[in-house]
């Protein structure tokens, strides 16, 4: 499964190299590297992340020193060859992956049924639902390692860290939010 997503990744090579694309996989194998670090140091951690060409955001409850402590030493691992930080088991790449395989897996299941048929498919609906979130998760730390993020952050640089608070409709509490700016080429 491997093989086939590098060699995706080769067939896509021009459009991963392009200077945004290229400065989002870095921010968001930096994204990766941060939260793997600030998970080994806060305790009950709870984060999400999102990148962009000039950074990324982090949305959950630590102390800004423990963001600007992770997120540069992550960098300076990644540097000296640690490109495995890049990769996160709870990446949204992964979830649309596992979304995308058992969604598929059903209507395959489900093909050329009618209304009668649904039920007596089931079992065969549930092996194949099975089997697609297995083969899914390999297929979506492959798919991060080799196209939506990038282990090397080359000349990537931090330029600041803010801190912020934001509201949501449906809850009481404000949501801590770190901004990380970036640069790169």
């Amino acid at each position: 499964m491997t093989a086939w997503v590098e060699q995706l990744a080769d067939s896509l090579q021009p459009v991963l190299d392009l200077p945004l694309v290229r400065r989002t996989r870095r921010n968001h194998g930096l994204e990766h590297a941060t939260i793997h670090l600030l998970a080994n140091r806060v305790k009950n951690l709870r984060m999400a992340g999102r990148s962009d060409g000039s950074g990324f955001v982090l949305m959950g409850e630590a102390p800004t020193e423990a963001i600007d402590a992770a997120v540069r030493d992550a960098l300076r691992r990644m540097r000296n060859g640690e490109h495995h930080l890049a990769v996160h088991p709870n990446c949204g790449t992964n979830l649309v992956t596992t979304g995308m395989m058992t969604s598929a897996a059903a209507l395959l299941g489900l093909a050329g049924a009618n209304r009668r048929d649904v039920f007596n498919r089931f079992p065969t609906l549930m092996i194949l639902m099975i089997a697609a979130l297995i083969f899914s998760q390999p297929l979506g730390l492959s798919l991060q390692k080799y196209i939506t993020t990038d282990g090397d952050p080359a000349d990537l640089e931090i330029i600041r860290i803010t801190r912020s608070e934001m509201r949501t409709p449906f809850s009481a509490n404000a949501i801590t939010v770190h901004r990380v700016t970036t640069r790169s080429s």
